[in-house]
């Protein structure tokens, strides 16, 4: 077993980053990648003033979004705190950042095993189920979906993510 001097970092913490698989999507409003970076000092402001407390330092230490913890409820805090040019002053929840919900296989209402938990905590009722021959019931996304997250921590198989939007349209 080898030794390890304080503050070394381990081979799994220094290559762990490249394993992640979930996508990093940075908080509603924000400007285009290259002008968030550039414009971002990593103050963690927006980070502080959302009360929902689901922005939280990623990648480079550039504010994310870690949904699962709770929901957006789009109410510009994070955007108002930002001292820099890191936000889009137009701010509707339309226009938040272009994200939805998107199931995985993993679903089990798709499997026959009713649930339907995501669909009893959506506010604008953008997700729909619908039953298939056979048993179990398609889910289907509408465009409705403004992207809030709220239906994440309520799946008990985790078979819900947050995608761009672009990827379904």
């Amino acid at each position: 077993m080898a030794l390890r001097v304080p503050g070394e970092v381990s081979r799994r913490q220094l290559f762990g980053r490249f394993r992640e698989s979930e996508p990093q999507f940075r908080p509603p409003w924000a400007r285009n990648a290259a002008a968030f970076i550039g414009n971002c000092t990593r103050c963690h402001a927006c980070i502080d003033a959302c009360p929902e407390k689901i922005i939280v330092s990623g990648s480079g230490h550039f504010p994310v979004m870690k949904f699962g913890q709770g929901h957006c409820t789009f109410c510009g805090a994070c955007a108002e705190a930002c001292a820099e040019n890191c936000f889009s002053t137009e701010r509707t929840p339309s226009n938040g950042w272009g994200l939805t919900a998107a199931v995985s296989s993993h679903c089990i209402e798709t499997k026959g095993i009713s649930c339907r938990l995501c669909e009893e905590v959506c506010d604008v009722a953008a997700i729909r189920f619908h039953p298939r021959a056979g048993g179990g019931a398609t889910i289907h996304f509408s465009e409705r979906c403004t992207g809030c997250g709220a239906c994440l921590p309520h799946c008990p198989v985790s078979a819900l993510s947050m995608t761009s939007a672009e990827v379904h349209a």
